[in-house]
């Protein structure tokens, strides 16, 4: 097998072994935090900068239907000057965390972008989130790194090859928009999908047409 077959099956490899079960709770939380009205927040260094933008770009835009809200959501990793600035006058260590403190609310997600799980920058990002309240998400590698033991929803790619983790990353961006679209056109209002920000854990209402063991059609949970 050449090296580019071996790539190509590498890659085929990785897919076929991710953490479905993990993917499902992005899209909840995403869609959840939709409903009601928090900021999305995405960061990573080098190439995962690059994702963490793209991601952005497709939620804000690749998710909009008719008569339902907008995703709310803000890359971190645009700003150039203002992350120069902390970069340079404080710390690249604390880049991210600078500028959430600017921005965060409680309620509000965070989605980190890390292939190694261990960089400082993204680490201080998400260590404040979660003492501010916020809902956290990280995108990882290899063993999963810190990253994977500090955030809400850890994705793990089970691969410890670089460049085959972040194109698995952009293929589960690229995956949750779509996933996310999709949901917003089957949806009816009032809202379906509520964000229990006390105890910061998914409360699923039935969607139109769904019943509950022991409810009729209009049942609810409280």
């Amino acid at each position: 097998m050449d090296s580019v077959a071996r790539y190509l099956e590498g890659v085929r490899e990785v897919l076929d072994a991710l953490p479905l079960a993990a993917i499902r709770e992005v899209a909840d939380v995403l869609l959840s935090a939709n409903y009601v009205g928090s900021t999305i927040f995405t960061l990573g260094n080098g190439g995962s900068a690059a994702t963490a933008s793209h991601f952005a770009c497709d939620l804000a835009k690749g998710t909009i239907r008719p008569g339902r809200p907008r995703f709310r959501v803000v890359a971190l990793t645009d700003n150039v000057p203002l992350m120069t600035a902390w970069s340079n006058d404080v710390a690249y260590e604390d880049l991210f965390a600078e500028q959430l403190r600017n921005l965060i609310q409680r309620g509000d997600v965070i989605v980190a972008f890390s292939g190694s799980g261990n960089s400082p920058n993204v680490l201080n990002a998400v260590d404040l989130a979660r003492r501010m309240g916020g809902i956290t998400i990280g995108f990882s590698g290899f063993d999963g790194g810190q990253l994977s033991t500090m955030v809400d929803v850890p994705v793990v790619v089970p691969s410890a090859c670089m460049e085959q983790i972040e194109d698995v990353h952009l293929v589960l961006c690229h995956l949750t928009a779509t996933v996310l679209r999709e949901r917003l056109e089957r949806i009816e209002p009032p809202v379906t999908l509520m964000l229990d920000l006390e105890a910061q854990a998914l409360v699923h209402w039935p969607l139109a047409g769904e019943t509950e063991e022991g409810e009729g059609s209009n049942g609810h949970r409280g």
